[in-house]
C-alpha cells in the first residue's frame, strides 16, 4: 500500500494491479439494501430466489458489487492524496454475484491525457471485478482527475 497516491506523471497505459479478495456477506447485502432502499425480493427473500427465480442463491445488487470493488481499489492507495475527482464511467455487468462470492479487482490503466490546467490530468482505467471462479462479473472504466507533480 502506498503512503500517498501516484501522480498523473506516474500512470502508464498497460500498467496493472490486483486487489486483495473480499467475500460478500449476508450482512453486506442487508445493510446496503437498507441504506439504498433497494427492497427487491431478489435481494431480500432467499425462499423466493431459490424456488421462484432463475437464480439459485441470494443475489448481490450490482451497485453493491461496484461499491465493494471501489473500496478494494481504494485500499491499494493509488489515489490517496492525489485523486481530485471522479468524472464518470461506463459499466457493464457480466454475470450475477451472490452472497458468499469472493471478489477481487484487476485494475489496468487504459489512457491518460493532460488538461489545460498544469496541476491536473485525466486518467481512465479498466476495472475487472472477478469472482472466486476466475469469472469476470463486472467491468467498468472510471475516468478520474489526478494531481500533477508540476502543479
Amino acid at each position: 500500500m502506498n503512503p500517498s497516491g501516484l501522480y498523473f506523471e506516474d500512470w502508464e497505459a498497460g500498467r496493472t494491479w490486483t486487489t486483495l479478495p473480499r467475500t460478500v456477506t449476508e450482512t453486506d447485502v442487508v445493510n446496503f439494501v437498507g441504506v439504498s432502499g433497494l427492497f427487491e425480493r431478489l435481494f431480500l427473500d432467499a425462499d423466493y430466489v431459490v424456488n421462484e427465480s432463475i437464480y439459485r442463491k441470494r443475489l448481490v445488487p450490482a451497485m453493491l458489487t461496484l461499491s465493494l470493488a471501489e473500496g478494494l481499489v481504494a485500499i491499494l492507495g493509488l489515489l490517496h492524496e492525489t485523486g481530485m475527482a471522479f468524472l464518470g464511467m461506463t459499466m457493464s455487468t457480466k454475470t450475477s454475484v451472490g452472497v458468499g462470492d469472493t471478489l477481487h479487482v484487476e485494475v489496468s490503466v487504459l489512457e491518460k491525457r493532460p488538461t489545460q490546467k498544469n496541476d491536473r490530468g485525466l486518467v481512465r482505467w479498466l476495472h475487472r471485478v472477478v469472482n472466486q471462479h476466475g469469472e469476470c462479473v463486472m467491468e467498468y472504466e472510471p475516468l478520474r482527475m489526478v494531481k500533477r507533480r508540476s502543479g
